[in-house]
């Protein structure tokens, strides 16, 4: 049962990243290098730590 809920979740959330993508890309693009600005900030600091 519980990997039966586990497939519907991963489902619906497959499905709503591709419709996020698709009906708002510039929205998803944004997204995506704020995720990825989050990790150049995280190396920044211990760079700036370990100097």
């Amino acid at each position: 049962m519980v990997s039966w809920i586990k497939k519907i979740l991963l489902v619906l959330v497959v499905a709503f990243v591709l419709f996020y993508l698709f009906t708002r890309p510039e929205a998803a693009a944004q997204a995506v290098m704020t995720f990825f600005g989050a990790f150049e900030s995280i190396g920044r600091f211990f760079t700036t730590l370990a100097s």
